[in-house]
């Protein structure tokens, strides 16, 4: 087992990153150092579902429990509906063994419980890293600030446009989509009394509508709103928009009133750019390892990116607990690429398909076939998806190693 002196650094203080030092602490019994290039963890107010097959990770981590007293867990089965309402499937968001179920979160509430499970020691604010490389033995990586540190690993956590990535790994170029997504809260007291507490998602013409849940007490309910734009190949990637923007993109007979009711009492949002990356061949280099969008953006129309991201989490903590030296970190980091990368190039290609189903795109365009399509994946979801424990995988995986 490595020393608990052992030095590691984790470059990226969002969701993963901070998930990461919790599982090398709790797993491993490593202190890792988190970098965050913003000067303190401040998350834009939106939501996030922390699917079954997260939350069995965060469970064993012991973080779960905050994070349901904070979050809601939806009154029922969620629903797919046409443009105009009528339901095209439910959707269970539960595991099989009913054990778990998906949590929707408000990203600050969630980004807040993370960080307090890390010693604030161990975050270091408003450090943008700049260059990252190996040595003879350990890792470099230097920041805007002028600081530099030496580690003996380093875990890249720094999203879709990551450096580490592109530096150290495998160089490539994020895909975009075609597609922006409105996000945001709408406060559940201005909502009607009768709303469902419950995950919704309407699906039109090249456009879809998703709404559900947050906080314990249901106070808030977030939205996403996926919409084609060709807006971020001539400028930034995202920003404050206009409600009356988002309210066009929804408005006329061809969508359900119901839906424009709640697009009319939206008062804020910002628009994000939609970008995934291909699957790459590698996460790995010597001491240098890649985790979350850094490793395999997506897109989010299965709510997976931040549940892959804790999946991760685990396995790399599980590798590295059984490296018994510092020399043993490549072949550890090796091992958790090895499990994961197939897994979530799955998950990937299948966010991608399910956008275009949701949008009525390709060969999707036949909305019968979409439906149809959209009612047999409810339960391979739930036995694919939710019911991955990837501890197990990894335990399983470590015997064929071990036999090698």
């Amino acid at each position: 087992m490595l020393s608990h002196t052992t030095r590691i650094g984790i470059i990226g203080g969002g969701m993963g990153g901070l998930t990461a030092a919790i599982a090398l602490k709790k797993i491993a019994g490593i202190e890792a150092t988190v970098f965050e290039q913003a000067s303190q963890l401040d998350e834009v107010g939106a939501g996030v579902t922390v699917a079954p097959n997260a939350a069995r990770v965060l469970d064993r981590l012991g973080v779960l429990e905050p994070i349901r007293q904070a979050g809601a867990i939806p009154a029922g089965h969620g629903v797919y509906l046409d443009a105009m309402g009528h339901e095209v499937t439910d959707a269970a968001w539960e595991d099989t063994a009913r054990q778990y179920q998906n949590i929707g979160m408000y990203r600050p509430d969630l980004i807040r419980i993370l960080a307090e499970h890390v010693d604030p020691g161990s975050i270091r604010y408003g450090h943008h890293m700049t260059s990252i490389r190996t040595l003879d033995s350990g890792v470099r990586v230097e920041f805007g600030n002028g600081a530099h540190e030496q580690f003996d690993a380093v875990i890249g956590a720094d999203g879709v446009h990551s450096i580490v990535r592109d530096t150290a790994i495998y160089p490539t170029k994020p895909v975009y989509s075609g597609y922006i997504c409105y996000r945001g809260v709408v406060d559940a007291s201005r909502m009607p009394k009768d709303w469902p507490r419950i995950s919704q998602v309407w699906m039109g013409h090249e456009r879809h509508f998703m709404f559900y849940p947050l906080q314990q007490q249901h106070t808030l309910y977030n939205f996403v709103a996926c919409v084609p734009s060709d807006r971020p190949l001539k400028g930034p990637q995202s920003g404050p928009a206009e409600a009356g923007e988002l309210a066009a993109e929804f408005t006329g007979d061809g969508w359900d009133p119901k839906l424009q009711h709640i697009v009319g009492l939206i008062g804020k949002t910002f628009w994000w750019a939609l970008w995934d990356i291909d699957p790459l061949p590698i996460w790995t280099r010597g001491p240098i390892a890649l985790l979350g969008d850094a490793a395999h953006a997506m897109i989010p129309h299965q709510g997976q990116g931040v549940n892959m991201a804790t999946e991760d989490c685990m396995a790399l903590a599980f590798f590295l607990r059984e490296a018994d030296s510092v020399s043993d970190i490549p072949e550890a980091f090796r091992r958790y690429a090895a499990v994961r990368m197939q897994r979530a190039a799955i998950l990937q290609v299948g966010s991608r398909r399910a956008g275009a189903m949701f949008d009525g795109q390709y060969q999707f365009k036949n909305l019968a076939k979409r439906d149809i399509d959209i009612r047999a994946g409810r339960d391979f979801r739930r036995r694919a998806v939710f019911d991955y424990d990837v501890l197990k995988v990894c335990e399983l995986a470590l015997q064929r190693f071990k036999r090698i």
